[in-house]
C-alpha cells in the first residue's frame, strides 16, 4: 500500500510538472496574440489557429479521430473551451484587460465546486488553501479594480461566463481524459473551436492582413500553444486533478506579466510581485500539502 501510495504521488507531481511548462507556453501567447490582433479580427484568427493545429494531430491520429466515444467527448470539451475563448474576446469590448484577466481566473476557485456538484469528489485542505492563495493572488498580479464604485457590466458578467466555461473545461478534461493516444481527442476539440470561430465570422467584422506576425501567430499558437500544450494538458490531468491543474493554471499569468517585462512592454511593481508570489505559494501549498496529508491520513485515496 505504501507503495502504491508513492507511486500515485510521483505520478501526480510529474503531470503536475508537465503542466507548469504548460502555462509557460501559454504565458508566451499572450504578446505574440496582441501583435496578431493587430493584423486580424479575433474570429478569424482563432478559426485559424486552431484549424492548423487540428490539421497536425489529425495527421498523427488517423482513424481514431472517427471514433463515436471520441467525437462525443471531443464535442463537449470543445463546446466548452470555444465558448471561453468566445465569451472573453466579446466580454473584453466592455471591461478593462485587467478585470478580464482577473475574472477569467476566477476559475481557480470554480473547479472545486464542479468537481463537487458533478462527481461528488471533496477537495483537500490543502488544495483548497492553494486555491485561496492563488485567487487571493491573481487579484494583486492583475491590477484589477472590482470594487462596487466600478459597477458589473455586461462585458464582466460574459467574462464570468468564460471563467465557468474554462472551469467546467478542466473538471471534464479530468474524467475524460485517456492514459495514452490523446491526439485524437484534442483534435476533435480543436475541430471544434475551428468550425464555431468560422460560424461567428458573419456577425464579426472580419479581417485579415497576411503579416509575418499574423502568420507567425497562427502558426505558433496553432502547433505549439494549442496541439502540443492541450496534448500535454490531456495527458497530465488523466495523471491528476482537476483542482490541482486549476491551481497550477494559476501561473499562467506570472509568466505572461515574466514574458512581457522581459521584452518591455511593461513594468511590475510591488503590487505585482506580492501577486505573483502569492500564486507561487498557493502553488506550493498544494504541491507539498497534499504528499504530507497522504502521509497523515496513511492513505492514497485519489482526491480532488
Amino acid at each position: 500500500m505504501a507503495d502504491t501510495a508513492s507511486s500515485l504521488e510521483r505520478a501526480r507531481f510529474q503531470a503536475d510538472g508537465v503542466l507548469v511548462l504548460l502555462t509557460v507556453i501559454w504565458g508566451t501567447t499572450f504578446v505574440v496574440v496582441k501583435d496578431a490582433l493587430g493584423h486580424g479580427d479575433a474570429f478569424t484568427f482563432l478559426a485559424l489557429r486552431f484549424a492548423v493545429g487540428a490539421g497536425v494531430l489529425s495527421l498523427r491520429a488517423g482513424r481514431r479521430l472517427l471514433s463515436p466515444g471520441v467525437l462525443r467527448r471531443g464535442a463537449v470539451l470543445g463546446g466548452f473551451l470555444f465558448a471561453g475563448f468566445a465569451l472573453q474576446t466579446v466580454g473584453l469590448e466592455d471591461t478593462t484587460p485587467s478585470r478580464s484577466a482577473f475574472i477569467t481566473g476566477l476559475y481557480v476557485l470554480l473547479v472545486p465546486l464542479v468537481v463537487l456538484a458533478l462527481f461528488r469528489r471533496v477537495p483537500r485542505v490543502s488544495s483548497l488553501l492553494g486555491v485561496v492563495l492563488s485567487a487571493v493572488g491573481l487579484y494583486y498580479l492583475t491590477r484589477a479594480e472590482v470594487g462596487a464604485a466600478q459597477g458589473i457590466s455586461r462585458g464582466d458578467l460574459l467574462t464570468l461566463g468564460c471563467a465557468v466555461a474554462y472551469a467546467f473545461h478542466i473538471a471534464f478534461t479530468e474524467r475524460y481524459a485517456p492514459k495514452e493516444g490523446v491526439e485524437a481527442l484534442v483534435a476533435v476539440q480543436l475541430w471544434g473551436v475551428a468550425l464555431l470561430s468560422v460560424l461567428c465570422l458573419p456577425f464579426v467584422e472580419a479581417r485579415v492582413e497576411w503579416a509575418p506576425a499574423f502568420l507567425g501567430a497562427v502558426l505558433f499558437c496553432g502547433v505549439v500553444a494549442s496541439a502540443v500544450a492541450l496534448s500535454m494538458q490531456m495527458w497530465a490531468q488523466a495523471r491528476t486533478s482537476a483542482v490541482r491543474a486549476a491551481i497550477v493554471y494559476s501561473l499562467e499569468p506570472v509568466f505572461a506579466g515574466a514574458f512581457s517585462v522581459l521584452l518591455g512592454y511593461e513594468r511590475l511593481g510591488g503590487r505585482e510581485w506580492v501577486g505573483g508570489g502569492l500564486i507561487i505559494l498557493g502553488v506550493l501549498v498544494s504541491e507539498l500539502g497534499s504528499g504530507l496529508w497522504d502521509r497523515w491520513r496513511g492513505q492514497a485515496v485519489p482526491q480532488a
